[in-house]
C-alpha cells in the first residue's frame, strides 16, 4: 500500500524522536563521567550539538496540527498541567529523598530536564504571535531573538528564558520543515556525505573537543554567565547556530524512512523523557558512576541507557502511567469556555 508522504513524513520524525530520547538518556546518563574519560567527553559534546536542536524541531513539526484553536488551547493547558505536576515531584523527591541542596525549588525555574515543557508552552505562544508573517521572516526574528536573549542581565535558569529563545528558531524551522522536499533532496550520495559528516564530528571533537565550553551547547547560559561580556559575543552563537545546523543534518544520516519497531516506540518519548529523570536520580544518589572506572563499565552504562529508554517507552507503562503524563483536561475545558461565555456575553 502506498503510503502518503504526510504519513511518511510521520513514520521518519516518529524514528527520529525515539533516536533522540536515546541521546537524551545517554547524555545524562553519562555526565558525571565525562571529566575522567576523553572518548566519553566526546560522546556527550557530539550529542549535544543536535539534540536539544532536533528535539525541537521534532516539536515544531509535530506542533503543526494542535497550534491553534481548541487544540491549541487543549495542548497548552496539558503541558502546563504536567509541568505543575512534576515539577512538584521532582522537587519533592529531591528534597525528601535524594537530598539534593543545589537546585532551585521554584515553579518559576524549571528543575532541570523540566525547561523543555516550559519552553515549549512559550514557544507556541511567540509563535502564534508571529503567525502572520512569512516563514523567513519568522525564522530570522527567532534567530534575532536567541542572539539577542544573551546579553541579558539575568540568569537564564529563571523561567528557563535563555533555552526559550535560543531554541525558537528550531521550533519555527520545524514547523515549516517539508518532508517531501526533504525526501527529494536528501539523496543516496547526500546521505552518505552527511553520514561522513557525522562521524567527522565526534571525531574533531574527540581530538580538539576540550576547547569547546559545553555550555555554549546547553542554551541555558547568558554571554556574562560563559565569561563574554564582549558586545560582540553574538557572534559566538551565531557560530554555534551553524555548528548545531551542520551537526543536526548530518545526524539525519542515521535516521530510517521506513516503519519498524522504533516508529512505535517513537509515539511514547514523553513518557521517557518525564520519567527518566527519576532513574538518573538514584543513579546519582546511588554512587552508580563512582563505581565506573574504566571505558567498558561506560559501555555497559550506556547499553542501560537505551534498555532504559526502550523499557519506559512500552505500551505497559503508558498504561500505568498515563493519568499522570497526558493529564485529562476535557473538564477544564469546558469550565475555561463557561467562563468565557459569562465574562463576554452579557
Amino acid at each position: 500500500m502506498n503510503r502518503t508522504i504526510e504519513e511518511k513524513g510521520e513514520t521518519f520524525f516518529l524514528n527520529l524522536r525515539f533516536m533522540l530520547i536515546v541521546t537524551v538518556l545517554v547524555g545524562n546518563a553519562i555526565e558525571p563521567l565525562i571529566n575522567r574519560m576523553g572518548s566519553i567527553h566526546a560522546l556527550y559534546l557530539w550529542i549535544f550539538t543536535f539534540h536539544m536542536p532536533l528535539f525541537v524541531l521534532v516539536t515544531g513539526y509535530f506542533a503543526k496540527k494542535s497550534i491553534s484553536g481548541p487544540a491549541g488551547r487543549k495542548t497548552l493547558l496539558q503541558i502546563g498541567m504536567q509541568y505543575v505536576i512534576f515539577q512538584s515531584l521532582y522537587s519533592l523527591l529531591d528534597a525528601a529523598v535524594f537530598h539534593v541542596d543545589d537546585v532551585h525549588r521554584s515553579f518559576f525555574a524549571p528543575y532541570l530536564l523540566l525547561w523543555f515543557l516550559f519552553s515549549h508552552f512559550c514557544w507556541r505562544l511567540m509563535f502564534l504571535s508571529l503567525s502572520r508573517l512569512t516563514a523567513a521572516r519568522q525564522l530570522i526574528i527567532a534567530a534575532t531573538l536567541g542572539i539577542l536573549a544573551g546579553y541579558l542581565p539575568v540568569d537564564g535558569v529563571w523561567l528557563s528564558i535563555s533555552r526559550t529563545f535560543v531554541f525558537f528558531p528550531f521550533f519555527v524551522a520545524g514547523y515549516h520543515f517539508s518532508f517531501e522536499a526533504f525526501r527529494q533532496r536528501f539523496r543516496t550520495w547526500i546521505k552518505a556525505a552527511a553520514g561522513i559528516v557525522s562521524i567527522a564530528l565526534f571525531t574533531v571533537l574527540g581530538l580538539w573537543g576540550s576547547e569547546l565550553p559545553a555550555g555554549w551547547l546547553y542554551g541555558s547560559m547568558t554571554y556574562m554567565q560563559l565569561g563574554h561580556e564582549v558586545w560582540y559575543a553574538g557572534l559566538f552563537r551565531i557560530a554555534v547556530y551553524g555548528l548545531q545546523f551542520i551537526a543536526s543534518a548530518a545526524f539525519l544520516a542515521w535516521v530510517p524512512m521506513a516503519s519498524g519497531r522504533i516508529t512505535d516506540l517513537g509515539r511514547r518519548t514523553l513518557y521517557v523523557f518525564l520519567l527518566h529523570g527519576f532513574i538518573i536520580r538514584f543513579a546519582d544518589y546511588s554512587g552508580l558512576h563512582e563505581s565506573i572506572s574504566n571505558i567498558w563499565g561506560a559501555i555497559l552504562l550506556i547499553t542501560a541507557a537505551v534498555m532504559c529508554a526502550v523499557l519506559l517507552a512500552h505500551p505497559g507503562l503508558k498504561r500505568f502511567f498515563h493519568y499522570v503524563i497526558e493529564p485529562p483536561v476535557d473538564g477544564l475545558l469546558r469550565l475555561e469556555n463557561v467562563a468565557l461565555r459569562r465574562f463576554f456575553v452579557r
